[in-house]
């Protein structure tokens, strides 16, 4: 058994495990012993029976973080073969693109940690103290598994603050370009891998993109475009697509996008997309397809209230804009807000909007965001297809 430092746990702390969820919080925790911040450490049940091997952290209130279900050895072959690992589940999930997420934390059993791949470049977050101490073995085992150009780290998130590590990106190895050209779904597109959203473009709603354009037609509206995934996707399929953003740093890497492919039937506008929907419909403006992408607006448990009426009313305004029979697609990317809440907000935002509203498909995060039944945190993206009739 390696010589690690032992962390007690309640036998609440040590149920949790027991259920599948590799978090222990600080309030379950009874001792600490010599562990120190970032440490691999031995976890203990109160009989002192070990339960496997956590990231230990001294700050936040997710005090261990699962790595392993015995007692083991964290160094570089570990997430060697943690890495190999997840790659291997990637194979046949992932088609038609160069980019994707290959760690998706928890999900392939490296909590606090995300690698995505752009091309022949990496984008790495450590995100919690045990996975930033780790962070030069990790480069080098990402650097010996995929031989990249480059690595760069996207830890400007504030979740860091949580564990008191700073909030910084930069390049970790290699070289990293201003932008880096990828495929997706036969477009090609362009990452800000270090300045750009996430760790570069929402690799996440790949998949969606591709079925939203299944059920588009018409004049199309995409809210919070950010850099135009789905906009770019619907051209092929819509008359005209109005795209619109309140950030002009993202809107010029869409035009550029949008230029790159050769599509001429996307406009990007720069505006805050709650005042345009009032405005669009004061105008009397209807769309025969309409999207709503936004950014979380429940970042915490205490902030469902806020986040469900502003989800209500960014529905509201878009089924108000909706032609008969048209579609709306729905996301929220809060994993704090169910599929189960957001169907009964646009319940809710279908009745005061006079419409009645059909669900065409259900959707989630792409496959490279494998969700663990028992974590329900892995399970972020509800993504919503509905007709307005």
């Amino acid at each position: 058994m390696p010589n690690l430092p032992a962390v007690r746990v309640s036998r609440k702390g040590a149920g949790r495990l027991a259920s599948g969820h590799p978090w222990v919080f600080a309030s379950d925790v009874i001792d600490r012993g010599q562990a120190a911040p970032g440490d691999a450490v031995r976890v203990v049940d109160p009989a002192g029976r070990t339960l496997g091997t956590a990231h230990y952290s001294s700050t936040s209130q997710i005090c261990l973080r699962l790595l392993s279900s015995r007692a083991e050895t964290i160094d570089r072959e570990f997430y060697r073969q943690r890495l190999v690992a997840a790659d291997e589940r990637r194979r046949g999930l992932v088609s038609d693109t160069d980019a994707y997420r290959v760690v998706h934390g928890e999900g392939d059993l490296l909590p606090a940690l995300v690698v995505d791949r752009y091309a022949e470049y990496l984008a790495v977050q450590t995100l919690d103290q045990g996975m930033e101490r780790a962070k030069p073995e990790i480069v080098a085992a990402l650097s010996e598994v995929f031989s990249p150009r480059g690595i760069v780290e996207r830890n400007d998130v504030a979740v860091r603050k949580r564990e008191s590590l700073p909030l910084v990106s930069g390049l970790l190895a290699g070289e990293a370009p201003e932008l880096v050209a990828i495929r997706m779904n036969g477009l090609l597109l362009h990452a800000d891998l270090l300045r750009g959203q996430k760790t570069g473009v929402f690799l996440d709603q790949r998949e969606n993109y591709l079925a939203a354009a299944r059920y588009a037609s018409g004049r199309a509206l995409d809210c919070f475009t950010s850099t135009g995934g789905f906009a770019l996707h619907l051209a092929a399929r819509c008359d005209a697509v109005e795209a619109v953003d309140s950030s002009a740093q993202a809107l010029a890497l869409a035009e550029r996008n949008r230029a790159a492919n050769g599509i001429g039937n996307v406009h990007f506008r720069e505006a805050n997309v709650f005042d345009l929907l009032g405005g669009l419909r004061a105008a009397g403006q209807r769309y025969s397809t309409i999207v709503l992408d936004p950014p979380a607006f429940a970042k915490s448990r205490e902030s469902l209230e806020g986040a469900a009426r502003g989800y209500k009313e960014i529905n509201l305004r878009a089924l108000e804009l909706l032609e008969p029979a048209g579609r709306l697609v729905s996301c929220s990317c809060s994993h704090h807000v169910s599929e189960a809440m957001l169907l009964e907000v646009i319940a809710a935002a279908a009745l005061d909007a006079g419409r009645v509203v059909r669900v065409l498909e259900r959707r989630t995060q792409a496959l490279d965001h494998p969700i663990l039944l028992t974590v329900p945190e892995t399970h972020y993206l509800k993504c919503l297809i509905l007709e307005a009739l």
